[in-house]
C-alpha cells in the first residue's frame, strides 16, 4: 500500500518533527484531531493543515468519548490531543471504557520542555508513561524529538493490532520545532486464522453434539462474522443467546435463531443454558459477571468450546477449551466443512412481547416500542441507561451489525459524546443517543460540540430523576433506599438551550410520537427530554 523511501538517512532533508508527524498522520488516513488544549499542546497545533480539522471538547472525557465513537464508526484509529497530567486524567474515565470496547485510539498529551523537567514545573507530569496504565496497550514517551514520528507510527501499528485498544505517547512541547527525517508509513496486514486441526476438532465435536447453543459476544461484530455466524447457526438449528453486557449487535434479534439476552451473574446463566450439551462461547467471554453467583458455570452435561480474538479472554476463562483467533476466518473455515448429514429439530422462537397502550404516563417500555416503529431502518442507536436496557432488549430489535453501540466498561459519560463521534463518522446514517438522566450529567457540555457542527444527532433523555439502576442494584443487599441515588429538578431543555442545542419535553404518552416525529426528522442536533413514569 506504501512506496517505502529509497533515500539514505544521511541524504533525506531535514523537516520539522510537526510537519513530519502530520504527513505520517495524512498517510495512516487520520484527519480529525479530538482535542481540548493546553498550553503544553499549543506548539503541536501551530500552522495546522488546511486538510486537518480540529474537533473541541468542552471537557477531557467528552474529548475521549467522541474519539471513541469516530473510531468505532470508521474502523481506524483516533486521535486524542490531550493536556498532561490534569487533561489526561479528566480522560481516564472514558480511557478505560475505550480499553473494554477494544476502540483503538491514539492519545497523545503535551510535557513540559525536557530542560525544565528536573525543576518539577507547572503544569507537567512527573511519571507520564504510568499514569494511563493498565488501560492502555502500549505508553511512551520519546527519548528523543527526533523519535516522535516513530513513536507515532508504532502506536498507531498496536492500536490496530487485534485485541485493539488505546495507546498514549507523551510529548514535550519543545520537541515539535526539532528537527528530524521523514518516515513512511507503515502497512501492517493481519491475519489470525485458526489452525486447521483445531477447526476440524471443534466441526467433529459440532456435528456430534445433539443440542448446541450459541452465545455470541463482540468480537463477533469487529471481526465482520455476523452473516457467517446466521450461516452456521441455521446450518446447525443452535439458538443463539447474546453475550452478558455485549456492547454491539453480535446476531440480528429478529431472526428465527435469536434466543435473547444471558444476563450478568453465574446461576441464571447456567438455568438459561440447561439441557445444551454443547456450547459454543464465539467471540464472547466465558463469562461476564456483575454479582457473585456459586455453583457451576455450566449446566450437567455441556461442554464448552470458546472462539475469541483476545488470548487473554482465552487464559482466564474457567471452564473450556478455547481457540484464539479471527471470527470471520475460522466460522468461514468451519462452513467449508460438509453440513451435518442429520438435521436438527428446529428450537422454539423467542416470543414478542406484548403490545403497550399509548395512553397515560411514559414507561421505558412504552418508549422504546415507539422508538421501534419510528426510526429509520437503518438507524444507528447509541445508548447509555442502564436501567432502562432490560425494556430496549424487549421493545427495539437491532438488526445490523454496527445499527446499536454501548459502552462495555459500565462506566457513565461515555455514551452521549460517543453518539456525536459517531455521527461525525456516520454522516450517511441517523444516528439516535438514548442516554439516561443520571449519565447525561457525566458529559452534558458534550451538546455544545453537536451544536457548533451541526449534526443531525437525536439526543433523548430518559428523565426518572434517580441513578435508577444504583437503586435496583441496592435491593440485591437489602437496601430500600440507596444514599446519593436522587437528583430531582434537573432541566434538560435548559441545559440544551444553553449550548445552542434545540430540545423538546414530553410527559403524556399521546404526545409522545408526534414529539419524537420532529426530533427524528430534524436536520440539526435535538434533544428530547422525557419524563418516565
Amino acid at each position: 500500500m506504501y512506496e517505502p523511501s529509497t533515500a539514505r538517512d544521511d541524504e533525506a532533508p531535514e523537516m520539522l518533527v510537526r510537519d513530519v508527524v502530520f504527513d505520517l498522520l495524512r498517510a495512516l488516513g487520520i484527519t480529525t484531531i479530538f482535542g481540548n488544549p493546553g498550553s503544553t499542546e499549543l506548539p503541536f497545533l501551530k500552522n495546522m493543515p488546511a486538510d486537518f480539522r480540529y474537533i473541541l471538547g468542552l471537557q477531557e472525557c467528552v474529548v475521549m468519548g467522541m474519539a471513541d465513537g469516530f473510531a468505532q464508526g470508521t474502523s481506524n484509529a483516533a486521535l486524542v490531543n490531550l493536556h498532561s497530567a490534569a487533561g489526561l486524567g479528566h480522560a481516564l474515565g472514558n480511557m478505560f471504557t475505550a480499553w473494554k470496547n477494544h476502540t483503538p485510539i491514539i492519545v497523545t498529551a503535551g510535557q513540559q520542555a525536557r530542560s525544565l523537567l528536573q525543576l518539577d514545573p507547572f503544569l507537567f507530569a512527573q511519571t507520564p508513561t504510568e499514569f494511563p496504565r493498565p488501560y492502555v496497550k502500549w505508553s511512551c514517551e520519546p527519548a528523543r524529538a527526533q523519535d516522535v514520528p516513530a513513536a507515532l507510527m508504532r502506536a498507531y501499528a498496536i492500536a490496530m493490532q487485534p485485541p485493539r485498544g488505546p495507546v498514549f505517547v507523551s510529548i514535550p512541547i519543545d520537541d515539535w520545532e526539532q528537527t528530524t527525517t521523514a518516515i513512511t508509513a507503515r502497512d501492517i496486514a493481519q491475519s489470525r486464522g485458526a489452525a486447521p486441526d483445531a477447526i476440524a476438532r471443534l466441526g467433529e465435536r459440532i456435528e456430534a453434539a445433539t443440542r448446541p447453543v450459541i452465545v455470541a459476544g463482540d468480537d463477533i461484530s469487529r471481526d465482520g462474522a455476523i452473516d457467517a455466524l446466521v450461516t452456521l447457526a441455521e446450518r446447525i438449528n443452535a439458538p443463539v443467546w447474546a453475550a452478558p453486557m455485549s456492547g454491539r449487535c453480535n446476531f440480528p434479534e429478529t431472526q428465527r435463531l435469536f434466543a435473547g439476552f444471558l444476563p450478568a451473574a453465574r446461576e441464571p446463566i447456567v438455568k438459561e443454558l440447561a439441557g445444551q450439551d454443547l456450547v459454543l462461547a464465539l467471540g464472547a467471554p466465558v463469562f461476564t459477571y456483575h454479582i457473585e453467583g456459586a455453583g457451576p458455570m455450566l449446566p450437567p452435561g455441556a461442554d464448552l468450546i470458546q472462539l475469541v480474538n483476545n488470548p487473554d479472554i482465552a487464559a482466564w476463562a474457567q471452564v473450556g477449551s478455547s481457540i484464539v483467533t479471527d471470527l470471520r476466518l475460522a466460522l468461514e473455515a468451519l462452513l467449508a466443512r460438509p453440513a451435518p448429514s442429520t438435521p436438527r429439530p428446529v428450537p422454539p422462537p423467542r416470543r414478542p412481547p406484548p403490545p403497550l397502550p399509548s395512553t397515560g404516563g411514559i414507561s421505558d417500555k412504552l418508549f422504546y416500542q415507539t422508538l421501534a416503529r419510528l426510526r429509520p431502518a437503518d438507524s444507528i442507536i447509541v445508548e447509555e441507561a442502564p436501567s432502562a436496557r432490560p425494556a430496549m432488549h424487549d421493545y427495539l430489535p437491532i438488526e445490523h451489525a454496527d445499527g446499536f453501540f454501548a459502552g462495555a466498561s459500565g462506566g457513565l459519560g461515555h455514551g452521549l459524546p460517543a453518539a456525536i463521534g459517531m455521527a461525525m463518522a456516520r454522516p450517511d446514517r441517523k444516528v439516535i443517543a438514548v442516554i439516561g438522566d443520571g449519565s447525561a450529567m457525566y458529559a452534558i457540555q458534550s451538546l455544545w460540540t453537536a451544536a457548533h457542527l451541526k449534526l443531525p444527532l437525536t439526543v433523548i433523555i430518559l428523565k426518572n430523576g434517580n441513578y435508577e439502576a444504583l437503586m435496583r442494584f441496592g435491593r440485591l443487599f437489602g437496601m430500600q433506599s440507596v444514599p446519593g441515588a436522587h437528583f430531582p429538578d434537573l432541566d434538560f431543555r435548559a441545559l440544551a438551550a444553553g449550548q445552542s442545542c434545540e430540545a423538546l419535553r414530553v410527559e403524556r404518552a399521546e404526545d409522545l410520537e408526534d414529539t419524537l416525529r420532529t426530533a427524528l426528522a430534524a436536520k440539526f442536533p435535538t434533544l428530547v427530554e422525557i419524563i418516565i413514569d
